[in-house]
């Protein structure tokens, strides 16, 4: 028997679903149930063949068990691994490598110093701190966010350098980017499943939560939607991402990459709406079943993006050339 466990935290419109959909097909050898956890022995195996991760970023204790879990063969969604690596500037300067659009961004040291640093710490750092250029690179209005971490927490509209400075005030250690605002005429929010299943939803971030997912009745050009999927695409296989959520604000006709690294983006019906929950529900089921079929026991089932993937080749043909 291959069980299906899906992690979870406060939500319950997904999880729930996500459990019945699946026991609903019926599939001979698949079963699915919330995960539930014991004793976490290190490199021992776990009862499961895939797990979907929805939590572990809020618990470290979470993130930790699902890397032995991987590590002992569970296909775990999303890689644990990747994910405790990834961050949102590391992510912008990977997109445009790849081609996908992103707005203009700079990373600004933190305004308190870590814990356990001093003065010495930080004789690397340029001072007076290129603050001019800075500001005539990104301009005004623009956006202070942190760097790494999910969700819209600690996100400021900075109106010029005073107002920034104030706010980056408020920030303590929490080291942060500055970016470039797009003023944008149309917004999507797009599921992206098994790095190639994409879900377009127009979305509009302006409104409260639960307005977020609106149509204004106003067709879509296909070519531009085509250009969205593509860049979804794009940046999930080049992330390694099985289950993401990806923004695109739509400037002068072109989609930049605002928000991209959701590995458990918001799924209850109540924010989502019918049509849009009934699609990640189907999509999860299939996808996790999908593999859970392909799970071998005693490997490693984790996806890694191509990102990882090129640097082993290019590791691997260095060390023979080196021996050549």
């Amino acid at each position: 028997m291959k069980k299906i466990g899906i992690l979870f935290g406060q939500e319950t419109t997904f999880p729930e679903a996500f459990v019945h959909r699946i026991n609903e097909k019926k599939i001979d050898g698949i079963v699915a149930e919330p995960v539930g956890i014991d004793i976490v022995q290190q490199a021992r195996p776990i009862d499961y063949a895939v797990i979907i991760d929805r939590i572990s970023q809020d618990v470290p204790f979470y993130r930790s068990f699902l890397k032995n879990a991987a590590i002992c063969g569970t296909a775990v969604i999303n890689n644990p691994f990747w994910w405790s690596a990834d961050e949102k500037f590391f992510n912008n300067a990977l997109s445009e490598k790849v081609g996908v659009p992103v707005p203009k961004t700079v990373l600004l040291p933190s305004f308190h110093r870590p814990d356990d640093t001093d003065e010495n710490s930080f004789r690397n750092l340029k001072l007076p701190f290129g603050w001019d250029e800075m500001f005539e690179y990104i301009g005004f209005p623009a956006y202070m966010k942190p760097h790494s971490g999910g969700g819209w927490k600690s996100v400021y509209r900075v109106e010029n350098r005073e107002d920034l400075f104030t706010k980056h005030a408020e920030t303590e250690q929490l080291v942060m980017m500055l970016q470039e605002e797009i003023q944008f005429t149309e917004y999507f929010r797009c599921y992206v499943l098994g790095q190639n299943n994409v879900h377009i939803m127009q979305y509009e971030p302006r409104n409260p939560h639960h307005l977020r997912y609106v149509r204004d009745g106003g067709p879509v050009a296909k070519e531009l939607l085509s250009k969205v999927e593509e860049y979804c695409i794009k940046l999930n296989i080049a992330l390694g991402y099985d289950f993401n959520t990806v923004e695109f604000a739509i400037r002068d006709g072109i989609p930049y990459a605002i928000d991209f690294c959701n590995p458990a983006p918001d799924a209850d019906y109540h924010s989502v709406g019918q049509e849009n929950f009934d699609w990640i529900v189907e999509n999860a089921a299939n996808l996790a079943i999908e593999r859970a079929m392909a799970h071998k026991d005693g490997q490693m089932n984790l996806t890694w993006g191509s990102f990882i993937k090129d640097q082993v080749v290019a590791s691997k043909n260095l060390k023979v050339a080196q021996n050549a």
